[in-house]
């Protein structure tokens, strides 16, 4: 295996350490706190020069906290000389806010992409974008990932009456990219 390291936010860790225990690596060492006025302090634990670091944070939660810890976190690898640092976004902050839907109104998630770009990111991983043209935002690599056949699998796995079962979304988007896979998936049963 290449030189990683993978590192936890604060958002996820038990994710985070799902993942470090499939991949049969220990965590890297981070230490993130706050200061008394709020600020995020972020203190790398090890070397990471010339590794290719891996940082799994979600956007949910407290996702402002979440995302500028995230920032932190990838701008402290790339001046410490990492080779490349990829973020693993499961939520991606922002991604509803896509488009311009009324005058004045900012593209949040072009924002966020650019911030990440800013921050040091080479590599993003994210699962079901809200709209899969904020991959279009990043002037890096996105590799956005779906859940819906592991979930599939799970319903089937884990709900004995899982054909009489109704998926609902909570917008027409989630419908759109759901509800059609899942409809032509139960026919190949």
């Amino acid at each position: 295996m290449p030189n990683i390291v993978l590192f936890s936010g604060s958002s996820h860790h038990d994710l985070s350490q799902k993942v470090a225990d499939r991949l049969g690596l220990e965590l890297g060492k981070v230490i993130t706190k706050k200061f008394s006025n709020q600020e995020t302090c972020v203190e790398i634990g090890e070397s990471v020069r010339g590794e290719d670091v891996y940082i799994v944070q979600s956007g949910c939660g407290e996702i402002n906290d979440n995302l500028m810890e995230l920032l932190i976190m990838i701008n402290a690898c790339k001046i410490a000389s990492s080779s490349r640092v990829t973020a693993v976004i499961p939520c991606f902050p922002y991604a509803r806010q896509d488009k311009k839907d009324k005058s004045r109104a900012p593209i949040s998630a072009k924002l966020v992409a650019n911030m990440l770009s800013v921050a040091g990111a080479d590599h993003i991983i994210t699962m079901d974008l809200h709209a899969s043209q904020i991959q279009g935002f990043f002037d890096i690599a996105v590799d956005n990932l779906y859940a819906e056949p592991a979930v599939l699998q799970w319903i089937k796995e884990n709900i004995p009456e899982w054909k009489n079962c109704i998926i609902v979304s909570p917008d027409a988007g989630g419908a759109k990219r759901y509800v059609c896979c899942a409809a032509a998936k139960t026919f190949n049963v």
